[in-house]
């Protein structure tokens, strides 16, 4: 019984945690498209990305509430980097020098 008990307060959580973030991120993307944006269009854009950005933020805290959290990643492998290269002495270029004569025909493209 204990454990029904804890799943139910579990899920309370997760609804409320959900509810909230959506819409506090929802707000927050109103204001953000109020602030940036002119048409109905984008303003409607960045309340449903602050709306996905929250949902998205509460479907992992939930997950972490029921231990079963996507973002935990694999355990590191040992990267083993490869040797160094050998180090080449290398001539410096010459730096071209560059002319308006050189874009003269911008002149002509242009009238």
């Amino acid at each position: 019984m204990a454990e029904s008990v804890d799943v139910n307060a579990k899920w309370d959580a997760c609804i409320d945690l959900t509810v909230r973030r959506f819409v506090y991120s929802s707000m927050a993307g109103a204001f953000g498209g109020l602030l940036f944006f002119r048409t109905p269009v984008t303003r409607w854009a960045a309340v449903a990305f602050g709306a996905g950005v929250g949902t998205g933020a509460a479907y992992t805290e939930c997950s972490r509430i029921f231990e079963g959290s996507p973002a935990t990643s694999p355990p590191a492998h040992k990267v083993v980097s490869a040797p160094a290269a050998p180090k080449v002495d290398v001539p410096p270029t010459p730096t071209a020098q560059v002319r308006w004569s050189d874009f003269s025909f911008v002149r002509y493209v242009l009238t």
